[in-house]
């Protein structure tokens, strides 16, 4: 097989996997290709954790077992070399006798970390590592930093004017909800990306003004936990209600708050509230943070250095006054245009 060919293959690795985006936690997202003659005899994809993974479902695909003898075994992860809810990958790799595996890139968690590449070249399999491997982090980014930076990948969203401001300045009558910056396109968009997130953030200011649901009314997919950031804990609204088995999370410095069905977690003065959240989310196990506003949540997780990347809609409409959006600094990752706005995305550089 040339370069090319690698290539080509783990880009459909990587295609595979990402069908299962934000169902699979909180496993990794993991395609696999089985090669034979330079045309795909079988291929697969984790689908959620307990169920058979990519590589075995690969395997299985293909109807003429002989031929795997000379076949070579694409996935853009480290195949696994522990008990799980299933077992080993590499074992099974080995025992079908596929001589060559060309691996995207090391699975960097305590529990593999090299051993399954390592499994595979002791049985006497060609193994080749490092294709695509910018692309192979990015999609299983949550995964990494989780395991590696021992925190949740931390997303920031927000929707400002054409002259960077979240809000203008509201009458008294205004109706309890968002002021609309971006477009029906933007929204739905929006809500896809929330079923990819294991936790959605917001401060108890944007509860009060806006009133949101943080739920996914307009793609198919599970509710992300809801977390709302608040010294007062004096909060309430729809967030808090129609759960569908999801907890709802109120970080607050208030002792005595008590809403019915909302687990309370009691913050400490001398401790970033931001780290303290990050923390909680780890001890959970849970790998996404979502953070949706307000500014006062937006600026303080930037202020201390806690986000790996931005989602920033900018519209058309000037407010003149009004709440002013965060800065950051960051890389430009992607820029889209809608008809009611632009998207553009930033990284932050080393994440």
């Amino acid at each position: 097989m040339t370069e090319a060919e690698d290539i080509k293959f783990m880009r459909r690795c990587l295609e595979l996997a990402s069908k299962a985006e934000g169902m699979t936690y909180p496993n990794p997202m993991v395609g696999a290709v089985i090669v034979h003659d330079g045309k795909i005899l079988g291929e697969g994809y984790h689908i959620r954790s307990g169920e058979p993974h990519a590589e075995v479902i690969a395997i299985n695909s293909v109807a003429d077992k002989t031929k795997l003898k000379q076949s070579t075994l694409y996935v853009n992860l480290e195949p696994c070399s522990h008990f799980g809810k299933t077992p080993p990958c590499a074992d099974y790799i080995i025992a079908s006798h596929i001589p060559r595996v060309v691996i995207g890139t090391i699975d960097t968690s305590d529990k593999v970390s090299g051993k399954g590449a390592e499994m595979l070249r002791e049985a006497g399999c060609e193994v080749i590592t490092g294709i695509l491997v910018k692309e192979c982090r990015r999609l299983n980014r949550r995964f990494f930093t989780f395991h590696e930076k021992k925190r949740p990948y931390i997303t920031l969203k927000w929707a400002q004017s054409a002259d960077a401001y979240l809000d203008g300045i509201r009458s008294e009558n205004h109706k309890k909800e968002p002021t609309w910056i971006s477009g029906k396109a933007e929204r739905v968009l929006v809500h896809k990306w929330r079923t990819s997130e294991q936790a959605i953030l917001v401060g108890a200011n944007t509860v009060r003004a806006d009133d949101p649901q943080l739920n996914i009314r307009e793609w198919t997919g599970a509710d992300p936990m809801k977390l709302v950031l608040s010294n007062s804990g004096s909060v309430t609204g729809r967030l808090f209600d129609n759960n569908k088995g999801n907890k709802t999370v109120i970080f607050t410095y208030n002792k005595t708050v008590n809403i019915p069905g909302v687990v309370k977690i009691l913050l400490l003065g001398n401790i970033s509230s931001a780290v303290q959240i990050c923390d909680y989310l780890y001890t959970a196990g849970i790998q996404s943070l979502f953070i949706e506003g307000g500014a006062e949540v937006l600026n303080h997780f930037i202020s201390e250095g806690l986000w790996d990347e931005a989602r920033i809609f900018t519209g058309w409409k000037y407010f003149k006054a009004g709440v002013k959006s965060p800065e950051l600094r960051g890389i430009l990752f992607s820029k889209t245009i809608f008809i009611g706005s632009t998207l553009e995305i930033y990284l932050k550089e080393g994440s």
